[in-house]
């Protein structure tokens, strides 16, 4: 039975690389949207760091406000009139800095030791606006602080006495914890690319010769329906592993092209770290394929199978936002999940926590049982085909 086995997978993995087409469009979307991912992730922190070290205010009325503008310009900020149509552009998101809008009585109510007022104006639905507004609400509460104490002192009151605790903080997390909340994306990617790169060969495979016609003269032979299972699994779980290491190698060439600073100090992404994930991601590779095919068994065309397929596309999809959304952190139940568990421990790899054997072996143990459950239903379903 192991021979006719080899002997199919042999004929099943060739058939899957010849498929140029697919497998060239599975490859590009695997090897290419990686480094394209982490590059745009790249720019759009390199963009939040510019946009915080540009320190450029947009403000009207600000003239009338000497003390205020002193403030702003020792921190330091440019200070720049704003567009004549502010509003529209803040709401329509093509102006990223907020605008700060001073009354004319401003500098005269500071003087008398009223509180004067101030309007600045972004839009929540536009982030780098709100992310302007908060530096800026920053900046505005230092200089309200300030005049507080400057107050107190001119009445011959201590400033300290305001100040009843000191309160230091201190940061827990590891630089590469930090950079696993920036890269978190990167599990979920990878994993999306094994699903695909298993889903046309184990579709392929089963619904695809039952379209063509070869599932039933294959049966007809004197393979057993076993053997011909295990080929065709063997086969479809080896391209899912390829797509793994491809999508997981294809990180280490873009980091030189990294534009944050930030991003490339935090970010530990290397060889082993390239082959933890596979090994991590290898046996999920095989349960999906498995899972693929139990699916397409039934189904009497491709195109039926690829819907029927779908389901288990949107959940291996969703599973992972429940470590994404929860707010309890990570849980023992997570690794008992296929999907989630595998992004649980390549977050992990990027944190640079340990990872128990236990662990690992509860996932793989998961993966497999999944897998023998499902190739189970397909030679099941085979051997009733070649009895009939």
């Amino acid at each position: 039975m192991m021979r006719d086995a080899a002997t199919v997978f042999v004929k099943e993995l060739r058939d899957a690389l010849r498929d140029r087409r697919t497998l060239l469009a599975v490859l590009l979307s695997a090897v290419l949207l990686g480094p394209v991912l982490l590059v745009a992730l790249s720019a759009l922190v390199a963009g939040l760091e510019e946009g915080a070290e540009r320190r450029e205010l947009l403000a009207i009325g600000i003239d009338a406000a000497p003390t205020l503008r002193n403030h702003f310009e020792r921190l330091p900020w440019t200070i720049q009139p704003p567009p004549a149509d502010y509003e529209q552009q803040l709401a329509d998101g093509r102006l990223g800095d907020a605008v700060l809008v001073v009354p004319p009585a401003f500098e005269a109510q500071l003087a008398r030791g009223e509180v004067p007022s101030v309007e600045l104006f972004a839009s929540s639905a536009n982030p780098r606006a709100q992310a302007s507004a908060q530096r800026l609400a920053q900046a505005l509460a230092a200089f309200s602080q300030e005049q507080a104490l400057l107050r107190l002192v001119a009445r011959g009151v201590a400033p300290s006495l305001l100040q009843a605790i000191d309160v230091q903080q201190r940061d827990l997390a590891s630089a590469r914890s930090r950079g696993a909340q920036l890269t978190a994306v990167l599990p979920l990617f990878v994993l999306m690319a094994v699903l695909y790169g298993a889903l046309g060969a184990a579709l392929d495979t089963t619904a695809g010769e039952r379209e063509r016609g070869s599932l039933e003269p294959l049966l007809m032979t004197q393979a057993a329906p076993a053997a011909l299972v295990l080929g065709k699994w063997g086969a479809a779980a080896v391209v899912g592993m390829l797509i793994a290491l491809l999508s997981s190698l294809s990180f280490l060439p873009a980091q030189p092209l990294l534009r944050s600073e930030t991003l490339a100090s935090l970010l530990h992404f290397g060889p082993r770290e390239a082959l933890l994930f596979v090994a991590l991601l290898a046996p999920l590779a095989a349960a999906l394929a498995a899972v693929l095919m139990a699916i397409a068994i039934g189904c009497r065309s491709f195109k039926e199978a690829q819907a029927a397929s779908s389901l288990l596309i949107l959940v291996v999809s969703l599973l992972p936002l429940v470590a994404v959304l929860g707010q309890h952190g990570e849980a023992r139940w997570h690794l008992w999940l296929p999907a989630l568990a595998q992004v649980t421990l390549m977050n992990r790899v990027l944190k640079g926590e340990p990872i128990g054997a236990g662990e690992i072996g509860v996932a793989c143990l998961v993966a497999a049982l999944l897998a023998v459950l499902a190739l189970a239903y397909v030679t099941r379903v085979l051997r009733r085909a070649a009895v009939q």
